[in-house]
């Protein structure tokens, strides 16, 4: 065996495919500033210990085929190889792409250089959370139908049917399955933990003869079960029914449907590990505070129903999530974080993929960011029965296409980009609404730095491969972003910053402030100077931190960088003279606090301590004085102008003073008694009389 390629420190066998692919792995060392590795041609069968003698002694190994994986999995492990091992494709992604002129094949080498690249970046493994499924089956259905489907799985799986009409049921001679009817008024919970809410629940009883009967029907029984086949044909019991794990629901009149779906929940038995796909931070969410809503975003885009208001914060149930991203995409503060891979692993990526496209002499580099089963679908489609990816067009990728954001954007523009398309599921809509927002908010910047937002980012939401073919062949590609590094290191909201001005470092114009769409989460709040009463409320309302007061003198500040644009501050706002200006500056001034209101504080008519505004103490007493019964009398309302102790001082002193106490009465001694008796008291007369 010859020298093997190396990526970082992993190294990558590389193949040609019986020939079907043209591989330089002389311009692909060069490219990746190592030695040149021999070049296999048919890997997976006659030059197997190839592979056998890169994985003997332990370092970690990248193969360019992903067809093949499971047989090199076996090999290494019936060869006892401790060594990490890792697939990529290069074939449909890159090799098997028609490259008809010099500049077509130098960009597909490139392209091959930036994908061994972006297989070598490490990946953290995103947190698992572990799932128990005992088997515990509930069919749910009319009739005779369902009571067969709950016969047939009660030999794998433990099964009960809740029929929601029995009528044409015949009783079975063996009990075998549980039966009862009623209907499910209420469902939650996924896989392993549903909990259902049932009215008209009766079980059947075993005297049953040739009909069935059922006693004692209540509502509001609940029971539990891992697993529900839903056969009703009614409303479905859940939001985004077809990603609740182990929620089956089937058209009962489809014995295709019905099939699969019985032979599919067979699996849902035992201990399964499921990725945490959100990471979420409550002490920086601005969903609510003091019962006003604020930002709802990740409500309004998650298609799951994974998560709910809870108070201030919300709650996101992991083992309802399906890991779209959505919600990710949207947050304006980071506080749904993506997992799946995390923030920084994903940019890494994608610095390395376009990054060593140019240095590998790839020109006019387009992004396609596609998820892991239609966008993969596709692309083997198009490589295998059309002219496949263009050689520019570097495919990255993930799990899920809705996890893009324009902090995304913006680090594939600053990378190098011309353009970013995203191909995205068109039987799955609900899983990318966030997208499109997020990609006017990128356009809205490139435009103002002089970029041509024209033409840079396009959704391709297609299931043909031919139109997806046609749309990317076809696109006129843009004039290249210079490329402009950065770190990805801190919250959602630094890494934006950071990529965006990193993109702004490379335009053609550097303007100090852009204006955004009105849902961007940056920008500032704008007050009515003239109705606002420095009650401060919007500070104590703000989630972000963005609003500050002044011990020492009435005013509002404002850090800008801070401000999420969440709108809790106009909605706290009693005088309704706060509104919201979504914009993006780059300069010093958005990271200092500026003064949006102020006045000169009210002095105590009684000390002279300044305290409070003028504007506000003026208007309370406006409100008050001669209109409550408190401060109808003359001079009564004064008290509103003085300073806190002042205030106490003077109410004490009045002759209707609030915090005066009856008097205590005289503690009565011994003296008191002995004085009584040699005074002599009368019958008629007490102690407590003699003593006043």
């Amino acid at each position: 065996m010859g020298e093997t390629l190396k990526a970082g420190d992993r190294k990558v066998l590389l193949c040609n495919c019986e020939r079907s692919m043209d591989v330089d792995s002389e311009a692909l060392a060069k490219a990746l500033g190592c030695e040149a590795g021999s070049l296999s041609t048919h890997l997976c069968r006659s030059e197997i210990d190839t592979f056998g003698q890169a994985i003997g002694d332990g370092e970690p190994v990248m193969v360019a085929c992903t067809q093949e994986a499971p047989l090199f999995r076996e090999f290494a492990e019936e060869a006892g190889a401790q060594a990490p091992l890792d697939f990529f494709n290069i074939r449909e992604q890159a090799g098997w792409s028609q490259a008809k002129s010099r500049a077509d094949k130098r960009n597909v080498t490139a392209k091959m250089a930036a994908l061994i690249a972006e297989a070598a970046v490490p990946q953290p493994p995103a947190m698992q959370r572990t799932i128990e499924s005992g088997g515990v089956c509930l069919v749910y259905g009319a009739g005779q139908a369902a009571l067969e489907a709950a016969h047939k799985l009660s030999g794998r799986l433990s099964t009960s049917v809740l029929l929601t009409d029995p009528r044409d049921i015949i009783p079975p001679a063996t009990g075998e399955v549980p039966i009862y009817t009623g209907r499910i008024a209420r469902a939650v919970g996924s896989l392993g933990s549903f909990e259902i809410t049932v009215d008209g629940y009766a079980p059947m009883i075993p005297s049953s003869r040739s009909e069935p009967e059922f006693l004692m029907a209540r509502d509001g029984a609940t029971a539990e079960c891992d697993l529900i086949l839903d056969l009703s044909g009614g409303t479905p019991m859940f939001t985004g029914a077809d990603k609740r794990d182990g929620y089956f629901r089937v058209d009962p009149g489809s014995p295709v449907a019905l099939a699969e779906a019985m032979f599919a929940i067979t699996d849902y038995v035992g201990t399964f590990e499921k990725p945490v796909y959100i990471d979420y931070n409550p002490d920086i969410c601005a969903h609510s505070r003091s019962s006003t809503t604020g930002c709802s975003n990740c409500l309004d885009v998650c298609p799951a129903g994974a998560i709910t208001s809870a108070g201030d914060t919300v709650s996101i149930d992991a083992g309802i999530c399906g890991g779209c991203g959505n919600c990710s995409a949207v947050c304006p503060t980071g506080a749904a974080s993506y997992t799946f891979p995390t923030r920084d692993a994903l940019i890494a990526r994608i610095q390395a993929l376009v990054g060593t496209y140019l240095t590998a002499g790839g020109s006019d580099p387009v992004v396609l960011v596609h998820d892991q089963t239609h966008g993969s679908e596709i692309i083997a489609a198009m490589a295998r029965f059309g002219r496949g990816l263009p050689g520019n067009v570097l495919p990255l990728a993930v799990y899920a296409t809705g996890t893009v954001g324009h902090d995304m954007l913006a680090a594939a523009f600053s990378a190098g980009a011309a353009r970013v398309v995203v191909l995205s599921d068109p039987k799955r809509p609900d899983d990318f609404v966030g997208l499109e927002p997020q990609a006017e908010i990128a356009n809205a910047v490139l435009d103002g730095l002089g970029l041509n937002a024209q033409g840079r980012i396009e959704i391709i939401d297609e299931a043909d491969p031919d139109a997806v073919e046609a749309r990317l062949h076809d696109a006129t590609v843009p004039p290249a972003i210079a490329q402009q590094s950065f770190a990805a290191v801190g919250s959602k909201r630094e890494v934006a910053r950071a990529a965006l001005n990193a993109l702004r470092e490379a335009a053609p114009e550097q303007p100090d402030v852009i204006a955004l769409p009105d849902h961007a989460p940056y920008g500032r709040i704008v007050i009515d100077t003239e109705g606002c009463t420095l009650c401060l409320a919007c500070v104590s309302a703000c989630p972000a931190g963005a609003l500050f007061d002044n011990p020492e003198k009435p005013q509002v500040r404002l850090q800008e960088q801070a401000c999420v644009q969440c709108g809790l501050c106009a909605a706290t706002c009693p005088e309704s003279v706060i509104t919201l200006d979504s914009r993006l500056d780059f300069t010093p001034a958005a990271f200092e606090q500026s003064v949006l209101v102020e006045e000169e504080p009210f002095e105590c008519v009684r000390c002279g301590k300044p305290f409070g505004s003028r504007r506000a103490v003026e208007r309370v007493s406006e409100q008050l004085a001669g209109k409550h019964w408190m401060f109808a009398e003359e001079g009564t309302a004064d008290v509103f102008r003085m300073c806190d102790d002042c205030r106490i001082q003077t109410m004490s002193e009045r002759g209707d003073n609030p915090f005066q106490l009856n008097e205590r009465p005289r503690t009565i001694t011994t003296d008191d008694y002995l004085k009584a008796r040699e005074e002599g008291i009368k019958d008629d007369l007490s102690l407590e009389d003699f003593l006043k």
